[in-house]
């Protein structure tokens, strides 16, 4: 049987197709449930679907890939090994000229994380504050750019020019056809959003106008972080409800069967 260069050219690319398919799959799995992250972090996969949602984005191992304020490091414990052997990442965390103190502790926790395990030893850390701090990573240079639950920080501290600001460090960031992957607290469509403001909820339609705005393009919307019985009306806001649960005891039990908030999760692309 004969074949042409242009059909083992096909198949091997199916096959390569099918790998890197199975490739992802296989490390999320594994990564997920690494000794290297914590029981504590685990137990929160129920709400937050880290495999399920990196997929949905369309994350692959060898991606350039910036997540903009990692905070703690929850989903950085997933990233990182899967992008140690043939991709990057660019852990884009608060300004370490900042003179805000949480900002300096949490940078400092941070860093102590990176030097606690080989598994982070590629990890490349970079800077990020809305106005002032925006070179998450080289212009055009990534494939992927991460934000879980961080949209509400910047409305809350720089309203509207915040949200416009990390838009456009976004955009420059990620190559033409780039992705960016948003996760945020939900706001039903029907609330007023400045009476909300300090709730830490922002409406989803908002958050797609001024992406759009900035030159993204929606691609996909997924419900895999949606929660019905987050109503989103608590007294402390989001921070009501687990993990923080900001009332302490009271009506511990009935935050605790809702569960982590109602969230989005949506997928933009820069267009070529």
């Amino acid at each position: 049987m004969k074949f042409t260069v242009k059909a083992l050219v096909t198949a091997l690319s199916l096959t390569l197709a099918g790998c890197a398919s199975t490739d992802i799959d296989t490390l999320l799995t594994k990564t997920a449930t690494a000794e290297n992250r914590s029981n504590d972090n685990k137990a929160r996969d129920q709400y937050r679907h880290p495999k399920e949602t990196l997929e949905f984005f369309g994350l692959q191992p060898e991606m350039t890939v910036v997540e903009v304020w990692p905070g703690g490091g929850w989903y950085t414990e997933i990233l990182a090994p899967v992008l140690q052997q043939n991709g990057q990442y660019f852990a884009a965390h608060f300004p370490s000229d900042s003179e805000v103190k949480y900002y300096q502790r949490s940078l400092n926790q941070f860093q102590d994380k990176l030097a606690s395990d080989d598994v982070y030893e590629n990890v490349t850390l970079s800077e990020f504050y809305p106005g002032t701090h925006h070179n998450i990573a080289p212009a055009e240079s990534a494939d992927m750019v991460l934000t879980f639950r961080n949209l509400h920080n910047w409305y809350m501290q720089k309203d509207i020019e915040g949200i416009n600001e990390a838009f456009k460090a976004f955009y420059s960031a990620l190559k033409p056809g780039g992705i960016l992957g948003v996760v945020d607290h939900r706001l039903p469509e029907n609330r007023d959003s400045a009476k909300a403001k300090r709730s830490g909820y922002v409406k989803q339609s908002w958050v797609i106008e001024y992406a759009e705005k900035a030159g993204f393009v929606l691609e996909a919307v997924s419900e895999v972080n949606a929660n019905p019985l987050d109503t989103a009306d608590h007294e402390k806001g989001v921070w009501t409800l687990p993990p923080r649960l900001a009332l302490g005891e009271k009506d511990i039990a009935k935050y605790q069967a809702i569960g982590e908030s109602d969230r989005m999760t949506l997928k933009f692309r820069k267009p070529q």
